[in-house]
């Protein structure tokens, strides 16, 4: 694999110069917890005289009470390891490659911390410090930079000992609660504390060789939450951040506080559909077959696609119609495509949807499933798509009484997803949210759906006697008359119809906004009168805002991209697909069509039409609702003086 400009090599040599300091670690260190309170192992023996398993001295002193009483304890992290189910004296494979994995974790964490050090002149304070040299004037810095490096290596080794020990995880899953023994004094100090957290942990739950493996993939994903929880306050970590190791024995690719992964794809067992099996629905269908090209321009190496540095990438994007228009249909063609793109080009494609399972009753849980959810389809190492069916079903409308605790999680970590301040679209995925109600969907979750899919289904006589004919197969002896099957289905004569459908608007509130600025302004052929217009839609409709008009241009930009990459290019991945960055960018700049003021007017009429549809829809329900209520209030309150007066 060629390095990037962010992407350095963490040499092997400077890895294994530390195994001597890793596995004196993992052999025993004193240690005496200072937030953590410990568990209670299922039979922990002695570890050395009066250390290490007996409770801690509660004082009774008052003053004293809030002082730490705990002991130095003795971790022996390898002896907890081995002693795990204790039925076999000698060690386990399971049990070696868990100490072979942490110990290599601890190794790749310390060399991580010296190159930090090295960067940001901390190697040369500690030097100082030890001489008696710092200055007062420095100390801060020195503070600073400590508990830096201190987040740095803890989160190193948390995130180097989940990937390795991935390959040894089953089915067996073990929750060992909420990771409290963080600190950030020093690295040393801090990773200390880790390993006699996780010592506790496999002492009191680590019961057989499936349940350690557990054990430790749970402490280091929980770990890694909370260190880049708080990560997010501290100062200094630049260095850590701004720069990515790979490590090349490992296949392991260290991106600040970002969880590793080996890039495996999922084996999808959903049926898959081809475009002519998509009955109308002209627009959503091309569309959703221009994503799948798309996203296969993605560049492993420089983890970017030229579509989304050009523009026109969709990164989210919103499917709504009435029930059996083909949402479903759509969803596996989409993933039908892009499964049999990667297979080509031996790109690792991962699917996951998002559904009513994941909406749990623990408190938090929810937007843990949504978070995880997330992360899986974001993985900058795989060809991602994500799909969130009846999504007005999972995340809660904020406001609306109805919405449960957890579907409200799934809302914010959606909306936090897919337009918050930390989001990167890298290019690699695209999310999928669709409904049958979109009006039932938060409005500012809406409108994070960068593009619009009106999935309307069949239309003409033609797309009606095609949906037969598919629909019917072949095991009849039925003529097909007067018609040529899938000719109405062709895809650039259907999509450039459905495009000048929307020269003018189709919603009765926006054609009414439309007929009066076009009566005032004429022809909408230029920058100012096209502003004017967005005005006039945004005071017809006050929810039509800023995020409005960038939905609107991205999709101006994905029309600027009209153009089919070329199927030879997918088949052969040489032509196109290994090629490098800018020469992939290069020939798609090639293919750019020019952007004229009638492409822009259709899609703020797309865009426009879609918003009062949702708009119109959900005042309606509310409408209706209210009605609802006030006839029950009218006939119990009839109800209730007849009884009385009777």
């Amino acid at each position: 694999m060629s390095l990037t400009s962010d992407l350095m090599e963490l040499r092997e040599g400077d890895i294994t110069k530390h195994y001597a300091a890793a596995t004196a670690m993992i052999e025993g260190v004193d240690h005496t917890p200072r937030i953590g309170k410990g568990k209670e192992a299922s039979a922990a023996p002695e570890r050395s005289a009066g250390i290490g398993t007996r409770r801690r001295f509660r004082s009774t002193t008052p003053g004293l009470v809030t002082r730490s009483t705990a002991r130095p304890e003795g971790v022996q992290l390898a002896a907890t390891i081995e002693g795990a189910g204790a039925a076999d004296p000698l060690v386990s494979p399971a049990q070696a490659s868990a100490l072979h994995a942490l110990r290599r974790a601890l190794a790749i964490a310390l060399a991580v911390g010296e190159t930090y050090g090295e960067a940001t002149g901390l190697t040369a304070l500690k030097r100082a410090n030890l001489e008696g040299g710092l200055s007062d004037a420095r100390k801060s810095e020195f503070s600073e930079l400590l508990a830096a490096e201190a987040l740095c290596v803890t989160y190193v080794f948390a995130n180097a000992a989940a990937f390795l020990i991935g390959p040894l995880l089953g089915e067996t899953t073990v929750e060992v609660g909420e990771v409290e023994e963080i600190l950030t004094d020093n690295a040393q100090l801090a990773l200390h504390g880790m390993i006699w957290e996780l010592d506790q942990d496999i002492a009191a739950l680590g019961t057989d060789d499936a349940r350690l493996v557990a054990v430790i993939a749970a402490y280091a994903e929980q770990a890694m939450e909370k260190i880049a929880l708080r990560a997010q306050t501290a100062p200094r970590l630049q260095a850590f951040t701004g720069a990515s190791w790979r490590i090349e024995a490992d296949d392991l690719t260290l991106r600040g506080f970002t969880p590793a992964s080996k890039g495996k794809g999922t084996t999808l067992t959903m049926t898959f559909k081809k475009p002519h099996e998509v009955v109308g629905n002209h627009i959503a269908k091309y569309q959703a077959m221009r994503l799948a090209k798309m996203l296969m321009a993605y560049d492993f190496d420089r983890k970017l696609n030229p579509f989304a540095e050009l523009g026109g990438f969709i990164f989210t994007f919103m499917g709504d119609g009435k029930p059996g228009t083909g949402k479903t249909t759509l969803i596996q063609m989409m993933a039908g495509l892009l499964n049999d793109y990667c297979a080509v080009a031996g790109y690792p494609f991962r699917y996951q949807n998002l559904s009513t399972d994941n909406i749990d009753s623990y408190q938090g849980k929810s937007g843990q499933n949504a978070k995880a959810f997330i992360n899986t389809v974001l993985d900058p190492t795989v060809i991602g798509f994500g799909t969130i069916d009846d999504i007005d079903q999972l995340a809660g409308k904020r406001g609306d009484r109805q919405s449960s605790a957890g579907q409200l999680e799934i809302t914010a970590v959606l909306m936090e997803s897919f337009a918050g301040a930390n989001t990167v679209v890298r290019g690699n995925c695209t999310f999928g949210m669709f409904s049958n109600y979109p009006e039932n969907v938060d409005d500012a979750l809406r409108q994070r759906a960068g593009a619009r899919f009106l999935i309307d289904g069949p239309q003409t006589r033609e797309d009606y006697i095609d949906i037969l004919a598919l629909l019917m197969g072949k095991h009849h002896d039925i003529p097909l008359g007067d018609h040529e099957v899938f000719a109405a289905q062709e895809i650039k004569r259907a999509v450039a119809a459905s495009f000048e459908g929307h020269n003018r608007p189709q919603e009765a509130g926006l054609i009414e906004v439309f007929a009066r600025v076009e009566e005032k302004i004429g022809a909408l052929d230029t920058i100012a009168k096209l502003g004017g217009y967005l005005k006039a839609i945004q005071e017809a409709d006050p929810r039509f805002t800023g995020r409005a008009i960038k939905n609107i241009t991205d999709a101006v930009k994905v029309r600027s991209m009209d153009f089919e990459l070329p199927d030879a290019w997918m088949e052969n991945p040489d032509l196109f697909l290994f090629k490098d960055y800018e020469t992939k960018k290069a020939m798609i700049e090639d293919l750019r069509v020019k952007v004229t003021p009638q492409m822009v007017l259709q899609e703020i009429n797309r865009y426009a039409d879609s918003e009062f549809r949702y708009a119109d829809k959900s005042d309606e329900v509310a409408i209706d609702n209210m009605v609802r209520d006030f006839g029950r209030q009218e006939e119990a309150k009839r109800r209730y003086l007849e009884g009385k007066n009777g």
